[in-house]
């Protein structure tokens, strides 16, 4: 079975934001209401108690961020060291969460896919400078920018080869941040180092601006993200593109009330806890995507531990059952 086969065959996968600014902000539920250095937020993260959630819910795959938007990374990473000239477990964290998840999902044969940015460290001073991209991101990209962030994506990719399934690069704006295929092209052979068969999805804001379509010539699945559970896509294949589509089912704001409840006139959130449609919803949804060949990764919110929200949970296990 080729890799847009098998990525097929998964049907449904669950993608969460790991980050700084939600699971380490005292103001965001994600967080316990606690704030800590980065390494001992990185060591809290139960890679047992995800895999086996993800397993008793059904999850294909799971989707990872890497990053996103900060120096905060969850493994570490000699070349972000290098350029953005901080020490190991300052930026990049001591531990080796990515290698430690691989490790944990391989048990229930659930596949690792990570998420990675195609903006870099852009909120941090002086890091963000030192790759030479930071706001205002309109200016755009310069190939300089890339290739320093590149190299930052090509040795995560050599380390773990094809125990990473995909990768899903966000940011890649062709208008906003003035990306080319050209320039993107180095993010896709950086990634292909670590693992040829690797699939590889570059984001364009391809659904958020009006429907699927590619965000780089040669992406191998769509990145498909929209911010309601709303769009559908035509067919299995846009070019050599698998079809695939990112969505998320929690509310915001997270006030603690919103895991209790389904909040179908509130924002829906990414990370986010609770409900923004119905579980019968949201297995509609996922039925009618599969059944024309795409995929369907769903983002739901995770505590810094690893838990997850029993609201969401439920509703998984349920579009697992009846799928």
């Amino acid at each position: 079975m080729n890799a847009k086969d098998r990525f097929l065959s998964r049907k449904w996968g669950v993608f969460n934001h790991f980050i700084e600014p939600i699971q380490n902000n005292p103001e965001i539920l994600n967080s316990y209401g606690k704030t800590t250095d980065w390494n001992t937020l990185v060591n809290e993260f139960d890679v047992e108690l995800v895999a086996k959630t993800l397993n008793e819910i059904g999850a294909g795959y799971y989707v990872f961020t890497v990053m996103q938007g900060t120096k905060h990374m969850v493994a570490p990473n000699k070349t972000f060291d290098k350029i953005a000239g901080t020490k190991p477990g300052e930026a990049c964290s001591h531990r080796d969460l990515i290698e430690d998840l691989y490790q944990a999902l391989k048990k229930y044969d659930i596949d690792l896919f990570l998420y990675f940015t195609g903006d870099g460290p852009y909120k941090n001073h002086p890091e963000g400078d030192r790759f030479g991209f930071v706001e205002p991101r309109h200016v755009g990209v310069t190939k300089d920018f890339v290739e320093k962030w590149a190299s930052v994506l090509e040795e995560y990719a050599v380390r773990y080869g094809d125990k990473v399934k995909g990768w899903w690069i966000d940011g890649c704006y062709k208008r906003a941040h003035k990306y080319t295929d050209e320039l993107l092209e180095i993010f896709y052979k950086a990634c292909k180092k670590g693992n040829p068969n690797a699939l590889v999805a570059m984001n364009g804001g391809d659904v958020q601006e009006g429907d699927f379509c590619l965000g780089y010539i040669n992406d191998d699945f769509l990145c498909g993200e929209q911010g309601y559970i709303e769009k559908v896509p035509k067919k299995r294949f846009y070019g050599s593109a698998q079809a695939h589509t990112l969505i998320p089912i929690g509310v915001t704001p997270q006030d603690g009330s919103m895991s209790d409840l389904i909040q179908e006139t509130c924002w829906p959130g990414w990370g986010c806890f609770g409900l923004i449609k119905p579980k019968e919803f949201i297995l509609d949804f996922v039925k009618r995507c599969n059944e024309v060949g795409a995929v369907v990764s769903i983002d739901i919110g995770v505590y810094r531990d690893g838990k997850y929200d029993p609201i969401q949970v439920e509703a998984l296990k349920y579009l697992n059952e009846n799928l």
